[in-house]
């Protein structure tokens, strides 16, 4: 799948990237939701039944990126989709950047979405222009 995504363009790669990362997640907080919690996102009290619910969401959503690899038409929605979901993912870690445990893991976490909502940005920008 990588040498398609290559082959095609940063878009496809992006997409491959994301769905990577988001079916990776929604696996960890399928099956270890203590993991997930500790290791990544120790806000508030630890609720393995909300993370667990969670994770259908992540593993929704990578599939669907990985699947708009192959399917042209559905990258920009899939993309703007992704984009929105990280600018508001990103303004709830704004308002709990402070309640981690240890307390370094919110100001790392709120960078990481950030950065990784900027190129998701960057691809919907190269996908309207055609760089798929």
């Amino acid at each position: 799948m990588t040498r398609v995504a290559l082959a095609a363009g940063p878009v496809s790669a992006m997409l491959v990237l994301l769905g990577v990362t988001h079916v990776g997640l929604g696996l960890l907080m399928a099956v270890s939701p203590g993991t997930f919690f500790e290791q990544i996102a120790s806000y508030g009290t630890q609720n393995d039944h909300y993370i667990r619910d969670v994770s259908t969401f992540y593993l929704a959503m990578g599939v669907v990126q990985l699947a708009a690899v192959r399917r042209a038409p559905w990258r920009l929605p899939v993309l703007a989709f992704t984009a929105l979901q990280y600018a508001l993912h990103v303004f709830n870690h704004v308002l709990d950047v402070g309640e981690t445990d240890p307390s370094w893991m919110g100001p790392v976490n709120l960078i990481s979405l950030a950065g990784l909502a900027a190129l998701i940005v960057l691809a919907v920008r190269w996908t309207q222009k055609g760089r798929s």
